[in-house]
């Protein structure tokens, strides 16, 4: 019974976030304009005081573990938008380069769902983080057939496997759940240290910070490691299929 109760939760949970971002399964559809999403990324709103997304995330959305900045490209829709509006609600606070909630209050509602749309109509390339080179400067790395375990199978009653939200390599659930396989290291190795000491906690239902409290300094590095080398889901594995469930209300224009 608490399973199913717990499954009744986390439903809901995800209708909430699609009603939230404006992608309802009823009613008339949200327009998002991948033109204008595209123009902010590449160029900004100066008179916002929002620069170009591209600056820090890079041309393809990819990331840049140099800057602590994540991947964006195909993470999720409805992720992306959630994200957007926590900053400029300040549920979330950019813990990296102080920037985010600023940048998100000079967006408005449709410039969040246009960014969403363009960062998620990237094509699906791999980018994985430069372990070695990280290695090189002095980040400690973790060893990935560990975080394979960590990413599968979980610690017994300790911590979930990632892949029971995340799916089968961290390829993502939107709406609730990103994409995490091949996100950068850094950003990946910080926001599970975020989520653990509480000082990020915008997670639906806590359920990220019930996770993060019960992993070591290795756990995170080791699962860190893994995810950001992890090879991405292929066409016909279901990722497809949940994306353009999610999408399906949102009318994409140019």
């Amino acid at each position: 019974m608490r399973k199913l109760s717990n499954l009744v939760m986390v439903c809901c949970g995800a209708v909430a976030m699609l009603a939230f971002s404006g992608a309802s399964f009823a009613g008339e559809a949200v327009t998002a304009n991948v033109t204008n999403g595209k123009n902010i990324f590449e160029n900004g709103k100066p008179d916002a005081g929002v620069p170009a997304c591209q600056t820090c995330h890079g041309e393809k959305a990819m990331g840049n573990d140099g800057m602590g900045s994540p991947r964006l490209a195909n993470i999720g829709y409805v992720y992306i938008v959630k994200q957007l509006t926590n900053y400029a609600e300040d549920k979330r606070k950019d813990l990296t380069m102080d920037q985010m909630n600023g940048i998100a209050k000079g967006l408005s509602v449709q410039d969040k769902r246009d960014l969403a749309a363009y960062e998620n109509s990237f094509p699906r390339d791999s980018e994985p983080s430069d372990l070695n080179a990280l290695k090189t400067d002095g980040t400690v790395i973790g060893e990935s057939y560990k975080g394979q375990l960590l990413v599968r199978y979980g610690v017994a009653d300790k911590v979930p496997a990632c892949m029971s939200c995340h799916g089968f390599n961290g390829r993502g659930a939107d709406p609730v759940y990103p994409k995490i396989a091949q996100q950068k290291y850094v950003y990946l190795v910080n926001q599970l240290t975020h989520w653990r000491d509480g000082s990020r906690e915008n997670d639906p239902m806590g359920q990220m910070r019930a996770v993060a409290k019960n992993l070591t300094d290795e756990d995170i590095r080791n699962a860190a490691t893994y995810l950001s080398q992890a090879s991405d889901s292929t066409v016909g594995d279901g990722m497809e299929i949940d994306n353009k469930m999610i999408l399906k209300n949102v009318k994409i224009v140019k």
